[in-house]
């Protein structure tokens, strides 16, 4: 079933594990930086692989916009770990095993696995943009192109 969130709707609040020992709340950037929430399948594949390092490149650039990105999957925090570690990760990747967040978000699959999505939340908590279905190649840019187009 795909999302039903769409831009102006509140983002479902979350707090959940990172693979570099931090818990990560929504609520800690309130007020402060947007939030490029991406779900994708599953570590170490290649799509994901792709999409992870594409939005890794493009971390400064976000930074600059005042965005954090933020990766959820259904993996577990030794997974994430590794994936992070062999594609030189710098931000949060959150376990969500029990697939509460992908749910809250509704991109939950049948199979227990997160649909490739990506929420862009404002500084206010409310959800600016929505990509219901990534296309991997170029969309850091295109993530870049809407904060430019919301400035």
């Amino acid at each position: 079933m795909p999302t039903t969130l769409k831009p102006g709707d509140k983002a479902p609040s979350f707090s959940a594990p990172s693979w570099d020992g931090a818990t990560v709340k929504l609520s800690d950037f309130s007020g402060d930086r947007n939030v490029a929430l991406f779900f994708y399948v599953r570590d170490n594949t290649s799509g994901c692989t792709r999409q992870a390092r594409a939005l890794r490149d493009a971390v400064e650039r976000l930074d600059e916009r005042a965005t954090t990105v933020i990766g959820v999957s259904t993996d577990g925090l030794e997974s994430h770990e590794r994936f992070a570690t062999n594609n030189e990760l710098t931000f949060p990747l959150l376990s969500d095993e029990g697939g509460r967040i992908a749910d809250a978000y509704g991109v939950l699959r049948e199979t227990g696995r997160a649909e490739r999505a990506t929420f862009l939340i404002g500084k206010d908590g409310s959800i600016l943009h929505v990509w219901p279905k990534v296309d991997i190649t170029g969309h850091a840019d295109d993530i870049l192109a809407r904060l430019d187009e919301l400035a």
